[in-house]
């Protein structure tokens, strides 16, 4: 919105005696967009007048003084009609994936031409495609710039994000709205461009093969395939094998990734690994990634060598699997006792068969052969590969030592898959030992042994001993306790069999006997048993132990307070026995004597009343007795148990107050002021008998009220006076002082009193006063400080008073809105003195008017509020001219045609603001020096080319740059204009300015097949698209609609020029390439409607010399041409004329009496003197005497110009009559229309009037 006050100041004349209602003067302002304008007059004099809102027109509102003056401040406000606008969108940003977080990629910019609140741009992403964008991007509200919050990832995150931007004002009023806020809209597309930052990726994992051993050398066995997951980079893959369980086995092709055979692979050199070579198989990029190393990544390959069955069954010493197969050995020995089981293993043969083929080429069946096969077998009798073989007793009583001390097989293995080479033997010598088989025996089968608890280790319970007629086992027989556990608690000497303690802690009271079996083992670990039983014998080990952990019981105290608790406890030893027999009794104390106890039962009671007031008042009226029970055993052992007993307080004391007598002193004019304290205690020790209250029982108690407060256990209660909440004591009312008589009372109502003497005291409590209309003027940029501006000068009705002065709040009004300041100009000293604050500098630009709001304080004040009700000193700003014209940087690229450019033509404008006010502020432009850089970058000064126009807009200067003359259209670069902006303080400001210079034939026109409001309304992303495209400015010329034939669509025709910042441009062929290369914003424009793309028609200006020539020389053959057919022409019309005549002389022989009137005869050359102006003759066209038999006369034509002769006719020197017919006049398009020919036209008649007669001919012409 423009809003223009047709006059800066207004001056009202009117008479001070002029009445309430009498018209004084009118307010007149316009505004550009035609909406409704609002008045209205503020400011301290607002009060004399009255303005009507819609007119303007002003009346009195209150009479005039004549001798007081009165300024109108005419205040206009701005409307928000104008959006926010973007610069250069739609935006179009590359950026890497690996752009760091928090960088910002570009930067949304949007103006708008509101001023204030309305004129502050906001911004916000509104939208995002895909929505994670919304969490990835944010925008600065306040500079628009988008900051990348999150990572990038081209590969597994979109490649591709479209943002939409929101730029909204402030608000401001529009129309009927008080806040209406205006938004406008701008796309970003935002294309991650992908790095090499991912180590390749193998595909099919995983890797595993086979392969036989033996294989030909070179056999492709494996390939693996890597890619690079940077797709947008798509990097070259190297193979190599990094490491391997079995190097040079195979061999990998750097560009495939195959693996192939490089050198014989036995199996059987592999079984450390299980047959199974593992290849270390690395895939490297070619070229470097983003860290400057080429990235890698590697993967295990597992190849299986398949066996072939070439090895046969070998025996081996071995004890235990695994072992060292290095060794093979054909003869064993071995030995086993006679007799032995079936089934028995031969001792000490240690004895592995191995294939070190698998699978089926390692399966091996055993079986025995030698003198004594049958006696043994042989286990396993079949595996695969490896197995250690035993030799077993299949039939004991042929095992005999007596019959035989050696005997001897033959171990076979047979390969069952192998027929030739197939098998393998081991010779083994078997020695056989003679066996002890007689057992140890006791003498009884059971015995039975006693021992006291708590025995010490070693203590004999018994010997117990065994017999063995063996002869070897004599005094061989060892003694061993069974089951383990017994062993904790028992033992046995393994020699003799005597039976002793293990352990001190047998306690009867846990377990009272123990069972045990007694084994006696000979030299043939033949066992012989017998059974144990054990009795342990009691102690007096357990001293007696209480029921409870204690006892609690309540007592009264007084006469009727009665007691008794049964006390109990029980002893584990033996029952019946002294060792569990309990005894009772009180451990003396401090109150032991006030009870007794049973010995017997444990019944306890009281003995005679209690008195709560004689226990400590910290034990809270608790007594703590110490009861014992005791065993008889030898020694006694006793335990105790805690019995508190709680002795009830009852209400048998009164309060009594400390001190009876009391004086106490207090402000006027305090409702609820502290008055002092009285204090009183009562001795009983609870809170129900001993909590006080008190009360004010004489007269006085209307004015003072007391509450009363616990201070303590022991400390009694405090009784605190206060004035009533709703009275104020007055001094001058009442100065003697007040007599109270304070009464304490407890729960039973027994009670005590005390006097109070209250004296009232005069306090301080009246408001200081600030003065009122305080106004000073400064101007700007002063200095002050220390010197004072003004001084606030307060008042204050108490005569004991100290004023000071604070400051509350300074205000500023700055651009017409009041509000806090930003910087403290003014300082208010406490002595009321108002300085200048050297650390800011008075700017009449920023801000016009300050207002200091502040308080006088009283720091004598007693009572009441010690500040007086705020107060306002106001300070006007005067502006001096300090500041310096401002140019409004413009985004804008300026372009000229100089073919088309003609004189006062505009090609380029500049903004300027100057921030003073007034005269101060006005602004003029002026064109410095103009310099011309060419393509070859020389700078000629091209002198006054151009000239400045300074309009005023609002609060800016516009310069609008036109053409002085014709520009040079030989001219080819850019034009430097140095500007100058000069306020009307004569401070001045210079900017450059480049126009650049374009060729017509770089016009671009697109056709569009939309109408031109919907071209219109998609401009922004039209223009947008194609910068994205072609990477350059567009700089529209016009939009208009396609004129030719009536289409069933409408067609606009959008004009542009599309350059470059360094000045070059590009024609229609190379903007139509660009969109055939870019599909992605060529997709864009055809939906808008773009069909096709052509450079503009030239308009060529003639050049007036050139003109003025050619002029002369069309001139000079015109009149050639004139003469030419002057000549021609007055030939012609002589033998017409000739000719005629001699054709009347011919007509005037023929009889009249066939004549007919009329000026013309449709059909003939016939003419009356009225028909034929050229002869003026009155001829008769009944005959014109050709010969009626000759039928082709007739049908020859009869124009009076023809040249056409009949040659038919017999005279030769006079001929009465000629036809006579112009030749070449139907070769003119412009031809001239005989009287025939306008008759002819008024006859409706199809036949024709003419046809070819071959007997004429014109070659005599």
């Amino acid at each position: 919105m423009r809003l223009v006050c047709e006059k800066k100041h207004v001056f009202g004349y009117c008479y001070e005696k002029a009445v309430t209602g009498d018209y004084a003067f009118r307010i007149l302002a316009t505004e550009s967009t035609g909406a409704p304008i609002r008045y209205r007059i503020t400011g301290e004099n607002a009060f004399y007048f009255t303005v009507n809102a819609d007119t303007g027109n002003v009346t009195i509102r209150t009479l005039l003084d004549r001798e007081i003056p009165r300024n109108i401040p005419v205040i206009v406000s701005d409307a928000n009609d104008n959006p926010p606008i973007f610069i250069d969108a739609p935006y179009n940003v590359d950026v890497k994936e690996n752009t760091s977080i928090n960088t910002v990629i570009f930067q949304a910019i949007a103006t708008d031409l509101d001023f204030n609140l309305a004129g502050i741009v906001s911004y916000s992403i509104v939208e995002a495609v895909p929505e994670e964008g919304m969490n990835l991007f944010s925008i600065s509200p306040a500079d628009g710039s988008v900051t990348l919050m999150g990572g990038l990832n081209y590969t597994s995150k979109s490649t591709f994000y479209r943002l939409r931007i929101k730029a909204s004002d402030g608000g401001g009023p529009l129309g009927d709205k008080d806040n209406y806020v205006q938004v406008g809209f701008a796309v970003a597309f935002i294309t991650v461009s992908d790095v090499p930052d991912l180590d390749p990726q193998f595909l099919r994992l995983p890797y595993l093969t086979t392969v036989k051993e033996h294989s030909n050398l070179g056999l492709s066995v494996f390939e693996v395939q890597a890619i690079d997951p940077d797709t947008g980079v798509n990097d070259v893959i190297r193979y190599s094998i990094a490491n391997s369980n079995a190097p040079g086995l195979f061999a990998m092709n750097e560009n495939t990734g195959v693996i192939s055979i490089r050198s014989s692979i036995d199996r059987e050199n592999l079984l450390e690994s299980n047959g199974e070579v593992i290849l270390q198989v690395v895939a490297t990029e070619s070229n470097l990634n983003v860290n400057g190393i080429h990235a890698s990544t590697s993967v295990d390959v597992r190849i299986t060598i398949e066996d072939i069955n070439d090895h046969k069954p070998m025996f081996y010493m071995c004890e235990a699997l695994p072992c060292d197969f290095s060794q093979e050995m054909s003869s064993y020995r071995a030995s086993v006792d006679e007799h032995s089981s079936v089934g028995t293993v031969l001792d000490g043969l240690n004895i592995a068969v191995r294939d070190m083929d698998v699978g089926a080429n390692a399966r091996i069946k055993m079986h025995l052969e030698g003198p004594d096969k049958d006696a043994f077998s042989v286990s396993p009798a079949s595996f695969d590969s490896t197995s250690l073989v035993q030799i077993l007793i299949s039939k004991p009583n042929v095992v005999d030592y007596e019959e035989h001390k050696i005997m001897s097989v033959q171990v076979v293995a047979t390969d069952t898959s192998k027929p030739m080479d197939c098998c393998s033997t081991a010779n083994v010598t078997i020695e056989i030992r003679d066996i002890n088989d007689i057992t140890p025996v006791f003498e009884k089968d059971s015995y039975e042994l006693t021992v006291k608890e708590h025995s010490s280790v070693g203590t004999v319970l018994g010997t117990i001993t065994a017999t063995d007629p063996d002869t070897e086992d004599v005094g061989n027989i060892t003694y061993r306790l069974v089951p383990e556990n017994i062993l904790r608690y028992f033992t046995v000497d393994p020699k003799n069999g005597s039976v002793m303690v293990n352990n001190d802690n047998l306690d009867r009271e846990i377990r009272d006997s123990y069972s045990a079996t007694l084994q006696a083992i000979d030299s043939a670990d033949h066992i012989g048993t017998t059974n144990l039983d054990i009795t342990l014998l009691d102690i007096n080990d357990k001293a007696p132990e209480m029921a409870r952990n204690s006892y609690f019981a309540l007592l009264l105290e007084g006469p009727e307070g009665k007691m008794e608790i049964s006390i109990q406890a029980f002893d584990a030893d033996e029952e019946n026995t002294v060792n569990s027999q309990i005894r009772y009794g009180i451990v003396n104390s401090e109150f032991s004597g006030n009870f007794t106890i049973d010995p017997i039962t444990g019944m306890l009671q009281n003995n005679g009343e209690l008195d709560r007031e004689s226990i400590d008042p910290s034990a809270n009226g608790v007594i703590e007795l110490n009861v014992t029970a005791s065993d008889m055993g030898d020694p006694s052992l006793s335990s105790s148990v805690m019995v508190i007993v709680n002795v009830e307080d009852i209400n048998d004391n009164a309060p009594r107050f400390r001190n009876h007598d009391y004086k106490f002193s207090v402000k006027e004019s305090e409702k609820g002021a502290f008055v002092g304290s009285v204090f009183a205690y009562d001795a009983d020790q609870t809170v129900n008998n001993n909590r006080i209250s008190f009360r004010i029982t004489d007269a006085s108690s209307r004015n003072f009220f007391i509450n009363s407060i616990f201070e303590g256990a022991g400390e009694g209660y405090m009784g605190n006076i206060s004035v009533d909440l709703d009275i104020e004591l007055d001094y001058e009312h009442r100065s003697t002082p007040y007599i109270l008589t304070v009464e304490a009372t407890d729960q039973g109502q027994r009670k005590d009193t005390a006097r109070v003497e209250v004296t009232v005291i005069d306090v301080n409590d009246e408001r200081p006063i600030f003065p009122t209309g305080v106004s000073v003027r400064v101007k700007e940029n002063s200095t002050y400080s220390p010197v004072e501006v003004a001084t606030i000068v307060g008042t204050d009705v108490d005569t004991n008073h100290s004023l000071i002065y604070e400051l509350l709040a300074l205000d500023c009004r700055c651009n017409g809105t009041v509000g806090p300041c930003e910087e403290d100009w003014f300082e208010l000293q406490p002595t009321g003195a108002v300085t200048v604050n050297d650390k800011f500098v008075i700017d009449y630009e920023k801000c016009d008017q300050v207002v200091l709001e502040a308080q006088v304080v009283d720091i004598f004040t007693e009572k009441g509020m010690n500040n007086s009700v705020p107060g306002k000193l106001t300070i006007h700003i005067d502006d001096i001219n300090d500041n310096f014209p401002e140019f409004i940087v413009a985004e804008a690229l300026f372009v000229v045609v100089t073919e088309s450019t003609e004189s006062g033509s505009s090609v380029a404008t500049v903004t300027a603001t100057d921030r003073d006010s007034g005269i101060n502020k006005e602004i003029k432009f002026s064109v410095l020096a103009v310099d011309l850089i060419d393509t070859n970058n020389n700078t000629v000064s091209m002198g006054e080319l151009f000239t400045v126009d300074t309009t005023a807009e609002q609060n800016k200067y516009v310069g609008t740059i036109r053409t002085i003359g014709k520009l040079d259209s030989n001219l080819k670069g850019k034009y430097l204009l140095t500007v100058q902006a000069e306020d009307g303080g004569q401070l001045k400001t210079t900017t450059k300015l480049e126009i650049y210079t374009i060729d017509q034939s770089y016009r671009v026109g697109l056709r569009f097949e939309s109408p031109v409001a919907e071209v219109q309304k998609n401009l922004n992303v039209i223009r947008g698209a194609l910068t994205s495209a072609t990477k350059a400015t567009v700089h529209i010329l016009e939009v208009v609609a396609e004129s030719g034939e009536e289409r069933a669509k409408e067609y606009t025709l959008l004009e542009a020029y599309f350059v470059y910042p360094n000045g070059s441009a590009i024609n229609s062929a190379t903007v139509e390439k660009i969109l055939q290369e870019d599909l992605y914003h060529a997709s864009i424009l055809r939906q808008y409607g773009l069909t096709v793309i052509s450079g503009l028609p030239t308009v060529t200006k003639t050049d007036p010399v050139r003109f003025i020539l050619l002029g002369l020389v069309a001139g000079l053959l015109i009149v050639l041409v004139v003469m030419i057919t002057s000549l021609v022409c007055t030939q012609r019309n002589y033998k017409r004329k000739l000719k005629a005549a001699k054709a009347m002389n011919s007509a005037a022989m023929v009889a009249t009496e066939n004549s007919k009137t009329g000026p013309v005869v449709p059909g003939t050359n016939k003419y009356t003197m009225q028909a034929n102006p050229v002869l003026n003759l009155n001829i008769d066209t009944t005959d014109l005497g050709f010969d009626e038999e000759d039928s082709s006369t007739d049908r020859v034509s009869l124009n009076s110009l023809d040249y056409n002769i009949d040659m038919n006719e017999t005279e030769k020197d006079t001929m009465p009559m000629m036809v006579i017919q112009e030749e070449d006049e139907d070769a003119n398009e412009n031809f001239y229309i005989e009287p025939l020919h306008a008759a002819l036209a008024e006859r409706v008649d199809d036949t024709p009037h003419s046809f070819d007669n071959p007997t004429l001919d014109t070659t005599d012409l």
